[in-house]
């Protein structure tokens, strides 16, 4: 834990420049806040207010940024309402707090800004119960709001806007899905469910700490996608809280509410918050109890007993939180992964697809957005996977299945990394073997993700005798013809994936989504050998060994379309044989090396590699999923 936190690579400073901006920004707002004349009270509302606005605003460009900080006072403000009318009437309190939890949930369908605002909405209640905001303090509480949004909104966009720097970050778009089968509307009704047990137990736990619990909850819920995620994260919120609670009775009640020490403490531990929440949960629980802790020494409360309820009431939190999405409406992390490593794969394709068209001369073709999207998409695998990969998962298979799995996607995004690198050189040349490995790499792509790769048109090189033509469009006459490397049949919308039968030596590739009618030429590019077949024009790329295919060993599969729910939930077919792995280019492209497509070729090769090597640990036989949790 201690390596991931201080090891952890840091691309362009982006998680220092975030946790300092927001140090930045928070005491601003609490100073101006003082300065307005408001108590403490206000003012704890005030920075909690800037930390949200600086914090759960995600939008992938500036000017949403903007927005969405605009926002969120209008939403805050009726909820803060609610909650001061309320403070007397504890059923109608509790019901509205669990109102604003499902609301809050179900408006993540809507992307980044609709999480920002129902985190807002969330957080808001929550401050008002830790406050016991009444009625009579609505006006100091709403100009604590305003006042430290536009503090922390000036400092963003105006003082330290490095964003405006970058390119827009990319965002995987939410699995799609109608009712029920949406993630979003599940997580919404698991997270209800999941708060009202917490409240009805916190309340016994605690009539006036209760709160806790329904906020453990919540936050649990938060960037999960499936049961296991959602019981890895509520086991590190727990170990959070216990390594905080610690370190609280050695800084927080020592130091007693004295307010200059206080403020030191407390912007150390937002600068923790914030540069360690994209690395560990862990980590940034801790802080935030750390945090809690000096507020309520502030507040003039801080007690060893105050720190033990903090913990019983976390602990109700989790296990509502593990006995919802156990019991309500489970969203299994088979399921969940599946999805995410087929989203990973797909974007691969387009990763080539972009690269080989840049290669090729286009001037439109831009693969590097597409490797910012690929980053997001490992990014949730990772996510997806950590049940498996967790310390205290016993199953060893399983867990050195998922970590192979997740070594074998780094290397396909560093070489797709690399490949974008050569694209990006304007001196990089074109040649046919560029087009040959890129079409290789899609087949293979293709067959793992069971044909639901798009098929991309792929420009047209001049043919050599030791070159390979572009395959003729796909006609209606005409059957798509592309045998994956080594792979069992697959199939998907506009293109179709044979191999040739097993144990004759030999796989033929052909562009997916292209045909060949019998006037035309089928360009096939052997993975483990050239191919050769009688009665078709077959144009390969040398290498070690040669094999033979008829022309009957090339069979069109049906092809077939899912639905984005069905591909939420469909797990992906890998057939058992395993794939050689790919030979390196033999001694007739090493010469070819030294020149400036030499780089793209390795790149692709290396990913080829990864792609074959993939196949292993992804097949799924009856009783070995890659996950079950």
């Amino acid at each position: 834990m201690l390596k991931r936190m201080f090891v952890a690579p840091d691309p362009g400073r982006a998680r220092l420049r975030f946790a300092a901006r927001a140090v930045l920004g928070i005491g601003p707002a609490v100073v101006v806040c003082f300065l307005a004349g408001h108590s403490l009270a206000g003012a704890v509302t005030g920075g909690l207010a800037a930390l949200l606005a600086l914090f759960t605003v995600a939008d992938p460009t500036v000017r949403g940024q903007a927005v969405t900080t605009a926002l969120l006072p209008a939403v805050g403000l009726p909820v803060l309402a609610v909650a001061a009318g309320l403070h007397d009437r504890p059923v109608a309190r509790d019901l509205a707090f669990l109102a604003v939890v499902g609301a809050g949930v179900y408006a993540r369908r809507w992307g980044p800004r609709g999480h920002s605002l129902g985190v807002f909405a969330f957080m808001t209640f929550f401050v008002a119960q830790f406050l016991h905001a009444t009625p009579a303090r609505l006006p100091e509480l709403y100009a604590a709001v305003l006042l430290s949004v536009a503090t922390a909104a000036a400092v963003r966009f105006g003082v330290w806007c490095y964003e405006r720097r970058l390119p827009p970050a990319a965002v995987p778009a939410p699995p799609g899905g109608t009712g029920l089968a949406r993630v979003t509307t599940r997580q919404a009704v698991q997270a209800t469910a999941g708060a009202g047990f917490a409240l009805l137990l916190g309340q016994l736990v605690s009539g006036q700490r209760w709160y806790w619990a329904v906020g453990a909850t919540w936050w649990i819920f938060v960037n999960t996608a499936s049961r296991g995620e959602t019981l890895v994260r509520g086991f590190r919120r727990v170990l959070g809280t216990v390594i905080g609670m610690g370190l609280g009775f050695l800084v927080a009640v020592p130091v007693h509410g004295a307010p200059v020490p206080t403020a030191v403490l407390v912007a150390v531990c937002v600068f923790g918050i914030f540069y360690t929440a994209a690395v560990s949960y862990t980590w940034m629980m801790l802080w935030v109890t750390l945090l809690a802790e000096l507020l309520y020494g502030l507040l003039g409360v801080l007690s060893p007993g105050l720190l033990g309820l903090r913990l019983a009431e976390t602990a109700v939190g989790a296990l509502g939180a593990a006995l919802a999405v156990a019991l309500v409406l489970p969203v299994t992390t088979h399921a969940t992964t599946d999805a995410w490593i087929q989203r990973a794969l797909r974007c691969v394709h387009a990763c080539t697809a972009e690269a080989a068209a840049r290669l090729a001369g286009s001037a439109t073709a831009d693969p590097a957005p597409r490797v910012a999207e690929l980053e997001q998409l490992l990014g949730r695998v990772r996510l997806s996977v950590a049940p498996l990969v967790h310390p205290l998962n016993p199953l060893a298979a399983r867990k050195a299945r998922a970590r192979r799995v997740l070594a074998l996607l780094d290397d396909c995004a560093r070489e797709i990394r690399g490949l974008v690198a050569v694209a990006a050189d304007p001196e990089a040349s074109h040649d046919a073997r560029l087009a040959a490995a890129c079409w290789r790499v899609e087949a293979a792509v293709e067959a793992l993700t069971a044909g639901r790769a798009a098929p991309t048109p792929h420009p047209a090189t001049n043919p050599s005798p030791t070159s390979v033509p572009a395959p003729a469009p796909a006609s209606a006459s005409g059957p798509a013809v592309a045998a994956a490397p080594g792979l069992a049949p697959a199939s998907g919308s506009g293109s179709t994936v044979a191999a040739a039968p097993s144990g004759s030596g030999s796989a033929v590739v052909a562009a997916p989504g292209l045909a060949s009618a019998s006037a035309s030429c089928l360009a096939a590019v052997p993975v483990h050998g050239t191919a050769s077949a009688s009665g078709s024009c077959l144009a390969a790329v040398p290498a070690p060994a040669r094999a033979s295919a008829s022309a009957h060993d090339l069979t069109p599969a049906p092809a077939h379309d899912l639905t984005p729910a069905q591909a939420h939930s469909a797990p992906v077919p890998i057939p058992a044989p395993r794939p050689a792995p790919i030979p390196m280019p033999d001694s007739a492209d090493n010469v070819a090396l030294s020149r400036p497509h030499g780089p793209a070729l390795v790149h692709l090769h290396g990913l080829e590699r990864a792609l074959a090597d993939l196949a292993e640990p992804l097949r799924r036989p009856a009783g070995a999923r890659l996950v079950r949790a």
